[in-house]
C-alpha cells in the first residue's frame, strides 16, 4: 500500500492507535508541549509493562514476533476493541506470501436465479466492494448497484451517491474501515493494490480515513438513505456469505413507510422497463401491414 511498507503492517497499526489515545483515556496527566498527537511510545511501553527499546523495535519491523501476552497488553492500552483486537493479532500471526495471480471473482448460476426470484434490492458482492451481480431491485434503488460498480469508488466520487446516503461521513467511515479488514495482511493481491492506489489518488477523504488504520465488520445493520424518486427509506441489511462472494439483501420493516415506498419503488421499475422494452427509435419504420 502507499502509506506504508507492505513488511510492517504491525508497526503502521500500533502507530496509528496510539496516535489516537489520548493520555487522558490511557489515564495519564495531559502534559504540556506534547509534539505528537495521542500517546508517547514510551508512555505505550509503560502502560504495556515492556521496555521502550522493545516497543520501538515493534513499531519499526525490527521485531514482528511478539508473544500474544504482550500483544494483549498492547491490545488493552490502545483501548482496542475485539475485532481490532483480532485484527492486530492477525498482524503478528502473519507471514509473508506470494503474490495472487488476478483472478475474477465467481458468482455462482444459483446465485443469478436466487437474484432474479428476490422481490427486494439483492446483489453480489466481492472482497473489494466490486458489485458482481445484482436485481431489477438492487438497479432501481441505486444505478450504483450495477455489475461493474465499485461500491467504495461510488461512495467516494460520485456525487449522487453522497446525496443518496443521509450520512455519508458514516457510511465512508465503515467501508474504509471494512476495507482495511478485510485486506487484513493481505497486501499484495493486485485488485487490492489497484483500489487503494486510486482512491488514495483521487479522494481526500480516504487518504485521511486510511490514514487511521481503523477497523470494522460491514455485516448486518440498518442505513436510511434519500431515494431521488420515492425519498427516505429506512432499510436493514444483511450478509450472507456464498462460496468466495457475499450476497448482499436490503428490506424494511414490513407494512412500514419504507415497505409502501419500496412497493412503489417496484412497480415504477417495472413500468420503466416495461416502457422501455416496447419503445422503438423515432425513425424505426413501423412494418407494413400486408
Amino acid at each position: 500500500m502507499k502509506d506504508e511498507p507492505a513488511d510492517n503492517q504491525l508497526g503502521s497499526y500500533l502507530r496509528a492507535r496510539r496516535e489516537l489515545i489520548s493520555p487522558a483515556q490511557a489515564g495519564l496527566p495531559p502534559g504540556g508541549n506534547r509534539r505528537v498527537p495521542g500517546l508517547r511510545r514510551e508512555e505505550v511501553a509503560l502502560l504495556a509493562g515492556i521496555s521502550p527499546d522493545y516497543y520501538l523495535r515493534l513499531e519499526r519491523g525490527r521485531d514482528k514476533n511478539p508473544s500474544p501476552q504482550v500483544l494483549e497488553s498492547l491490545a488493552r492500552v490502545l483501548n482496542l476493541d475485539d475485532v481490532e483486537r483480532t485484527y492486530l493479532l492477525g498482524l503478528a500471526a502473519a507471514r509473508p506470501r506470494a503474490p495472487r495471480r488476478k483472478r475474477p471473482e465467481h458468482v455462482p448460476a444459483r446465485v443469478h436465479q436466487l437474484l432474479a426470484h428476490l422481490q427486494i434490492p439483492a446483489f453480489v458482492e466481492g472482497r473489494a466492494f466490486d458489485v458482481l451481480a445484482s436485481n431489477p431491485m438492487a438497479v432501481a434503488l441505486s444505478p450504483r448497484l450495477r455489475p461493474g460498480e465499485n461500491r467504495l469508488r461510488s461512495l467516494l466520487l460520485d456525487p449522487e451517491e453522497q446525496a443518496f446516503q443521509q450520512d455519508w461521513a458514516k457510511a465512508t467511515a465503515d467501508f474504509v474501515a471494512a476495507l482495511r479488514t478485510t485486506i487484513g495482511d493481505d497486501t499484495r493481491n493486485p485488485r487490492f493494490v489497484e483500489l487503494v492506489g486510486e482512491l488514495a489518488l483521487s479522494s481526500q477523504r480516504f487518504r485521511t480515513l486510511w490514514a487511521r488504520h481503523d477497523v470494522r465488520n460491514l455485516d448486518g445493520g440498518t442505513t436510511t438513505v434519500d431515494h431521488p424518486v420515492v425519498g427516505e427509506l429506512r432499510l436493514h441489511r444483511d450478509k450472507l456469505p456464498i462460496d468466495d462472494v457475499i450476497l448482499v439483501v436490503y428490506y424494511p420493516d414490513k407494512d412500514s413507510d419504507s415497505d409502501e415506498k419500496l412497493h412503489l419503488l417496484a412497480a415504477l421499475s417495472h413500468t420503466e422497463s416495461t416502457d422501455t422494452a416496447h419503445s422503438r427509435p423515432a425513425d424505426t419504420p413501423r412494418p407494413k401491414t400486408p
